[in-house]
């Protein structure tokens, strides 16, 4: 019962280990046998995360677990349970509010998820039983079902694929929901039901298919079906990834398709991906938190205090018992320990508002809604995808081809995944080839392609097993396509085996020179390395292709031992990979390719725009050194004056000794940086008078010996210094970089000395992982697919946009939020400071010095909205000097405005006009009498009067800060001092039946009646801004009188090679175009063999 339990609420690995057997169509293999129906779990998906008898208790747990709300309901039950001097109401109205208003908006933002949930339960589907299509909910699928899916439908479940509309068994579908690569996937079915094209053909199927149990991995699945015939033996066929159909992928490009229903629910792969990003927290959250422990020890301390002095002035007799107040025999006796203890909870009470509750939901609002702001930026909104920015994150606004020439193309025609869509189908040919649209996973496949196309070999796609290429005498010819041995990162290459009509049989490979040249004749690569390493400096992608022969009993048994891998469900990949490392040996190199990976626009100026505001910018690439290393030039992350150090294969040497010459490397580079940039000379800037700049470049292999040192090695600190060397250049270069690498190298860089904002950039799913790590992640919207725009925090079509969201909407938003924070703990010190100090007077009986309707209104009404529009509409500088003058930004770079220095100039601020607000209103009442007819006025009107100081004066001075004036700062502020006004009116002009005490009764009203009151206020509020009004002039004359000197960035060059090196020669305008127009194929003369 236990372990059914266990297993039952901790869903956990165990469950998932072993097979499951699946009965297509709910048949058995046999008429004797009866079908007992299994259990597997329903089609229902569930994404919401409350149910209505939930809702409030799972709701209330999640908001308490927050340290601030947990502590304002422990202030708010003391104040219900003990004596206090103050209403619960005053700390429980704002707590209520806090939890309804975040409550609402998390329960809207479930309810959205159960109408998206049930949107796609509750939609229609076809399933074949009895040879007969019946429609259903998706909810009502079960594992074994067969279901029909039309083009351009979204599949409902995980389906094993049995046939198409197409004879050749063969769909097409886009995994945009799932990966975010909207390029189009190619899926076979099994020859066996390929021609089951109807519902009583499929219905007269008979088979099982075993394959794992659910699991996460998208591009990991390993089953066989068995199809079973009458009075013949059964026939086993091998299932992997292109088998399966992924819920949440479309079918596209193919008029139907009939799939067996394997996993369904939250058992499928989509499902099991359902899971949280790691909770980023910004530098401002971490500073809050900060802060709030400060002001916590402030408010213990204040309670101590006054508990202790109470007891120190109640020892005198007198003051403990006056002859009108004598102690009752019950006070006398209580247990004076437990008194201190109540007492000390009861200034704690009377203190709590320094502690800003309301802080949090206004934080909050501001960054929900000031990330509409971003989302809405017509400048970054990009006509040719007809997108703009999208905000994912909310949270973190303040933080944004050689050889014979025949057989070289023919190669480039067979050894790749494209398939053909559109144009007419004429006995067999397509025609109309100008209607053609090829579609691929890989865009670079497709452009190899068209380059093979451009020279006279035209690939005709696929009929039934067969490619066809018309070659340039415009002959067709076909190559029955035997086995596809597919790209993988480890391999980093791809291969076909295919049958020449005249009966041989041919491997075509294609891959990484680094993969490809260790498998081919040592003697055939050296012209062909030329030419590589030439298009790697000249910024080009490349790959190499080669070939090799086989016999007829070479094929056999390359086939027999993929069926038998392919067969196997356990370790089906290791198997794999070693039968493909086997066959791809002892090659024939022909030649290799250059793709052009173009830079986008105003990329270049972006970099510099970054680099000049303080921002060290890190490349991480897979690509080769030579191309990265020449994009770096390109992009001007390199100047011609950078001198560049490397930590890379060949400057490693003789294999035998790596470690050893890594570790000289690192001493010698870390000792010239350190020569050249000494302890003293304060954090590396990019600097224009700076005569010599260093740039670092690393490959994936160094790395590692780097992260993951020999356990023998004599030095265990490669990490430390290599990390010193990467802080003292100004660029660093990582090449040949795996995507976990990627991420390897972001968390070093954030866990280093002083814990650096890291930002990620990437348009790829293999920049995910990096974008997940980095404190904040930036995707951009390209051709590469949206994986990357979708895991990441904020997405932008281009990459020039990232200037404005960074030196713009980035300055702005950490300037607004950090104002809005330090502005929280300022004015609730103001307000508290004249309770503390009031306690000096009434002999520390706990008596409040404001009533409680102000007390639980000062933070939710009066001083709310100011600061509330002020954090999502000021511009202290405005937003074209901010995004022309990069250097702005390193003002605020390492959390400036939240650093200790301004927190304690804010506190100071907020004790000095505290200590003004109280000690001026008490003067004012050494006057005996305040009014014409000699009466005097009472405490209430003492409170009163500090209360309405203290809100005109917070007030004023967020209009005093604001620089950027709108309508809307006009209404709030003003406004907010209307509605003060009017509700003081208001609240002292009736009698309150539900109030004991009228003790508020007339106050106001009588108090501005007097002519010395109006006085005092108006001098209390001038004396306690004089320091801001002074600082305010003397920054004005500072500012006129500095001399502002144009800043004007170097042109920007665009650098492409020549003999004697590096040469700006052209204007980057002129040399740079969209980054993903990869449709350039570059073969350079062809080597003859």
């Amino acid at each position: 019962m236990f372990r059914w339990s266990i297993n039952r609420f901790c869903a956990g690995e165990e469950k998932r280990v072993g097979t499951r057997t699946v009965f297509v169509g709910h048949r058995p293999v046999s008429e004797t046998d009866a079908y007992v129906e299994q259990k597997f779990c329903d089609n229902r998906i569930v994404s919401s995360k409350y149910t209505v008898w939930n809702f409030l208790p799972k709701n209330l747990f999640e908001q308490f677990r927050r340290i601030a709300n947990f502590y304002f309901l422990i202030i708010f039950l003391v104040q219900v349970i003990v004596d206090t001097p103050t209403s619960p109401v005053t700390s429980g109205l704002p707590l209520f509010f806090v939890i309804i208003v975040t409550a609402i908006k998390q329960g809207y933002e479930d309810w959205l998820r159960h109408r998206a949930d049930k949107e796609v339960n509750k939609s229609s589907v076809f399933i074949v039983e009895n040879a007969k299509q019946v429609k259903k909910h998706s909810e009502k699928i079960k594992v074994g079902d067969i279901v029909e899916v039309k083009a351009d439908e979204t599949f409902p479940c995980d389906l094993i694929f049995l046939a198409s509309s197409n004879d050749d068994g063969i769909c097409y579908v886009t995994t945009a929901s799932l990966d975010g690569e909207s390029n189009f996937k190619t899926h076979y079915a099994v020859r066996d039901t390929t021609g089951l094209q109807t519902d009583d053909d499929i219905d007269s199927l008979t088979a099982t298919i075993e394959c794992e149990q659910p699991q996460p991995d998208l591009y990991k699945f390993v089953g066989r079906i068995n199809i079973y015939r009458s009075n013949q033996e059964p026939v086993a066929r091998s299932l992997g990834p292109e088998n399966l159909l992924l819920k949440g992928s479309t079918l596209k490009n193919t008029k139907k398709i009939y799939g067996v229903a394997v996993y369904t629910g939250m058992e499928t792969k989509m499902a099991l991906n359902y899971q949280g990003k790691s909770q980023k927290r910004s530098a401002v959250e971490k500073s809050i938190n900060a802060f709030l422990v400060v002001y916590l020890c402030i408010l213990v301390s204040k309670a101590t205090v006054c508990t202790t002095l109470k007891y120190i002035w109640q020892s005198n007799p007198f003051n403990d018992e006056p002859w009108y107040n004598q102690k009752t025999i019950k006070e006398r006796e209580t247990f004076k320990i437990l008194r201190m203890f109540t007492d000390f909870l009861s200034f704690m009470v009377l203190f709590n508002f320094i502690i800003p509750v309301s802080m949090y939901v206004t934080v909050e609002m501001q960054k929900f809604l000031g990330s509409f702001f971003i989302a809405w930026d017509k400048e970054m909104y990009d006509e040719e995808i007809k997108e703009g920015a999208l905000v994912n994150t909310s949270d973190l606004n303040e933080e944004l081809g050689q050889c014979r020439e025949e057989l070289f193309l023919r190669a480039l025609c067979l050894c790749h995944t494209v398939q053909i869509k559109g144009g007419d189908n004429v006995d067999g040919l397509r025609v109309n080839q100008e209607c053609w649209t090829y579609i691929s996973s890989s865009p670079d496949e497709i452009a190899l392609v068209k380059g093979a196309k451009k020279y006279g070999f035209t690939f005709l796609g696929h009929e039934a097993d067969y490619m066809k290429v018309q070659n340039q005498k415009n002959e067709i010819e076909k190559y029955q396509l035997l086995h596809v041995l597919n790209f993988d990162p480890v391999r980093r290459r791809m291969s076909v085996i295919v049958k020449t009509s005249t009966g041989k049989f041919l491997l075509f490979c294609k891959g990484a020179d680094s993969s490809i040249f260790p498998r081919v004749q040592q003697d055939e690569i050296q012209q062909t390395k030329v030419h590589v390493e030439r298009n790697a400096m000249d910024g080009y992608r490349t790959l190499c292709v080669a070939f090799k022969e086989l016999t007829q009993e070479d094929y056999k048994k390359i086939n027999d031992q993929l069926s038998e891998a392919k067969m196997a469900l356990q370790d089906r990949e290791e198997k794999m990979a070693r039968i493909f490392d086997d066959t791809e040996a002892d090659m024939h190199l022909i030649g290799a390719t250059a793709v052009e990976d173009r830079l986008q626009e105003h990329a270049a100026e972006t970099i510099e725009a970054l680099q000049t505001a303080g921002m060290k910018v890190w490349v991480l690439t897979g690509d080769k050194m030579e191309t990265a290393k020449s994009t770096c030039y390109a992009s001007r992350l390199f100047q011609t004056n950078t001198e560049l150090l490397e930590l890379t294969t060949k400057t490693m040497g003789d294999s035998d000794r790596k470690e050893e010459r890594l570790h000289e490397l690192l001493l010698e580079y870390h000792k010239k940086l350190l020569q050249d940039f000494p302890k003293n000379s304060g954090k590396l800037k990019r600097s224009w008078t700076v005569s010599q700049e260093y740039g670092l470049i690393i490959d994936g292999s160094t790395l590692s010996l780097i992260l993951n040192p020999s356990q023998d090695s004599s030095s265990s600190n490669y990490k430390s210094i290599f990390l010193q060397i990467c802080l003292k250049c100004t660029s660093v270069l990582c090449c040949r970089m795996a995507p976990l690498q990627k991420a390897q190298i972001v968390r070093m860089v954030k866990n280093t000395k002083g814990n650096p904002i890291t930002l990620s950039i990437g348009d790829g799913a293999n920049d995910v992982s990096m974008i997940l790590e980095a404190h904040v992640g930036i995707g951009i919207k390209g051709k590469e697919g949206r994986q990357a725009a979708r895991n990441s925090d904020y997405a932008v079509p281009k990459f020039k946009h990232l200037r404005k969201l960074l030196l713009a909407h980035g300055h702005l938003y950490y300037v607004r939020i950090a104002h809005l924070v330090q502005y929280f703990f300022y004015k609730n010190l103001c307000f508290i400071l004249p309770q503390f100090l009031y306690q000096f007077f009434c002999g520390f009986s706990q008596q409040p010095l404001y009533d409680a309707a102000y007390l639980t209104m000062y933070n939710i009404c009066f001083t709310s909205l100011p600061i509330l529009a002020y954090s999502l509409l000021e511009q202290h500088i405005n937003i074209e000097t901010l995004t022309s003058d990069p250097r702005l930004y390193m003002k605020i770079s390492d959390n400036a405005m939240l650093q200790w220095k301004p927190f304690l100039y804010w506190t100071f601020l907020g004790s000095f006009e505290g200590l003004v607000f109280f000690f001026g209103v008490y003067f004012l009442f050494q006057n005996s009498s305040l009014e014409h007819n000699g009466k005097v006025f009472g405490n209430w009107t003492f409170g009163t009067i500090v209360f309405t100081v203290l809100v005109f004066t917070v007030t004023l001075k967020l209009a005093l800060d604001t620089r950027f004036w709108t309508w809307m700062n006009h209404f709030v502020i003003w406004g907010s001092l209307a509605f003060y006004v009017f509700f003081s009116f208001f609240w002292g002009g009736i009698i309150w039946p539900f109030l004991k005490q009228q003790r508020m009764y007339f106050v106001f009203a009588h108090m501005v009646t007097s002519v010395s009151t109006w006085l005092a206020i108006v001098l209390l509020i001038f004396i306690s801004l004089s320091p801001e009004i002074l600082l305010v002039v003397f920054k004005n004359a500072k500012r006129k009188n500095h001399q502002t000197v144009p800043f004007n960035l170097p042109m920007l060059l665009s650098y492409k090679r020549m003999e004697n090196g590096y040469t700006s020669e052209m204007k980057l305008q002129d040399a740079v175009t969209n980054l993903t127009q990869r449709c350039h194929l570059r073969i350079p003369q062809m080597q003859q063999l």
